[in-house]
């Protein structure tokens, strides 16, 4: 063989070698999913016809959870947007993000988001709507809200996209939030006779006309929904994307939005993607929205920092199991609250601590001489915050005040105990304080043995003894610090013009 046909059978040799490398290479290192988050905004998890609500409509949800994984026990880090959001973002607890705590405060720029993470890696992010808030970025020394760069809509968003890159995008609605439109459940087709109405709210036609419009929120974010997915199935991006239906925190209702009691902490959570399996699975495994930041890192082939204190939900996600707890070790959430609305005396808040299993809630109340839901008479950590717009079913509680009903105000608005612990088995509504009767005792005490050796190993501060801040931190809306009820407020509940928290 000569000199040329040896070098040239040589050249060939190499070429073949550096292709087989290269797709040895594309095998071990298998294309980056785009990731879809779908959040509402203040949303009880029970309130999809997916988790057997017979009221509210919304097919293009139920659609995406008959393809993928809906967890049944599924709660956020904290009952307030803002705090949820945050740590939605960061996979850590309220109560290691500092200002990131409260509601209207801000989020310091030494805590990465997965935001952050994954546009170092090489995705194009983008939000629409909400992101992170309600608060101010600019103090923790960022430039751009947490949730990323703002964008009108997912089309937009795509045109930033180059060809084959991977993106995320998060679709952050407006809806259930409060105010809602007047009577727009009624004239969607609601059968207000169908609601279930819960225990804890007095069971009236304002009440169920109230729900009714929730339901038709709900149903606007579902056609939301199906929108988005719309356009995705045209610029054919479904098959690569892993789609997210959740909420931030619970439905903004007496005992719930504000609260630890499930109705403000356990959302719906829906996760979807072709390419693991398109069969409906159901767990009960208990999940927090946190754990949506160290599964979106994995999939972006991410180290997950040890600041994360969540757990990804990828082995959940790939299991071969249709049904029931694929996970063990997953039996409880931990939950906190720390100052949500300026409703009480100079901006305290309400701090709080609670644990979730299958059987019980506990919650440990720090401060239990102050007004769990903001000082008298605005109670403005239930909406409306300051009575400045429509909340038929709030105020139909406040009538109970002083009459055969008054449980309902009590429930809603009256002071707490230190301790709460509800027996799930026979007080699904968890009206019940059962903390302190015997029959309870070894529970009560193992539930908070459990939740205190968790705040210690993640460095609570109301547990390791550490600055707790959360009292006096600003808060960056100065217009909740004198609120003024509206006129009809002022005359139907007999109110002042104006209120002042500070002194």
């Amino acid at each position: 063989m000569n000199r040329f046909l040896k070098q040239r059978y040589t050249m060939n040799q190499l070429t073949v070698l550096l292709a087989l490398l290269f797709l040895s290479a594309c095998q071990q290192q298998p294309t980056r999913p785009n990731i879809l988050i779908l959040m509402s905004d203040n949303q009880y998890a029970d309130h999809l016809g997916i988790y057997g609500d017979v009221s509210v409509r919304t097919p293009h949800i139920d659609s995406i959870a008959r393809e993928g994984v809906r967890f049944q026990n599924a709660f956020c880090s904290a009952p307030s947007c803002t705090p949820s959001r945050a740590a939605f973002l960061t996979g850590q607890e309220i109560w290691r993000l500092e200002e990131g705590a409260n509601l209207w405060g801000s989020l310091p720029a030494k805590f990465k988001t997965y935001v952050d993470l994954l546009e170092e890696a090489g995705y194009t992010t983008g939000f629409q709507g909400k992101g992170w808030g309600p608060g101010d970025f600019k103090p923790g020394g960022r430039d751009r809200n947490p949730g990323g760069n703002s964008f009108s809509n997912i089309g937009d968003f795509l045109e930033h996209v180059d060809n084959g890159s991977p993106w995320t995008y998060w679709f952050s609605s407006k809806h259930p939030h409060r105010p809602f439109r007047s009577n727009a459940g009624e004239n969607s087709g609601i059968v207000l006779a169908d609601i279930q109405v819960p225990a804890y709210l007095p069971d009236t036609d304002s009440v169920r006309s109230d729900i009714a419009d929730y339901y038709a929120a709900i149903e606007t974010f579902d056609q939301e929904v199906g929108t988005i997915i719309q356009i995705l199935r045209e610029k054919d991006q479904l098959h690569n994307t892993v789609i997210v239906v959740c909420s931030d925190n619970g439905w903004q209702m007496p005992r719930g939005l504000a609260n630890l009691y499930d109705a403000g902490s356990r959302v719906p959570l829906i996760i979807s993607y072709p390419k693991w399996s398109q069969e409906e699975r159901v767990y009960t495994d208990f999940v927090s929205l946190n754990d949506l930041a160290p599964t979106f890192l994995e999939l972006g082939q991410i180290a997950v920092p040890d600041a994360v204190t969540a757990r990804s939900l990828l082995p959940l996600l790939k299991s071969s199991q249709t049904t029931g707890q694929a996970d063990s070790t997953r039996d409880a959430v931990f939950m906190a609250r720390e100052r949500h609305a300026y409703v009480r005396t100079n901006g305290k808040g309400y701090p709080a601590r609670a644990i979730r299993t299958k059987d019980f809630l506990y919650i440990q109340n720090y401060e239990p001489e102050r007004w769990p839901a903001g000082d008298p008479p605005l109670f403005g950590d239930v909406d409306a915050h300051m009575l400045h717009y429509p909340s038929p079913a709030k105020v139909a509680v406040m009538q109970t005040r002083n009459t055969k009903d008054s449980l309902y105000f009590s429930l809603a608005f009256a002071k707490r105990p230190a301790e709460e612990l509800y027996d799930l088995a026979i007080d699904k509504d968890q009206l019940h304080n059962v903390a302190g009767i015997d029959a309870y005792r070894e529970q009560q005490k193992s539930l908070k043995e459990k939740l205190y050796a968790y705040l210690k190993q993640t460095d609570d501060p109301r547990v390791t003894g550490g600055a707790t801040i959360w009292d006096t931190v600003p808060y960056y809306n100065d217009r909740d610090k004198a609120p003024r009820p509206s006129d009809f407020y002022r005359r139907a509940l007999e109110l002042d013009s104006v209120y002042q928290y500070n002194n």
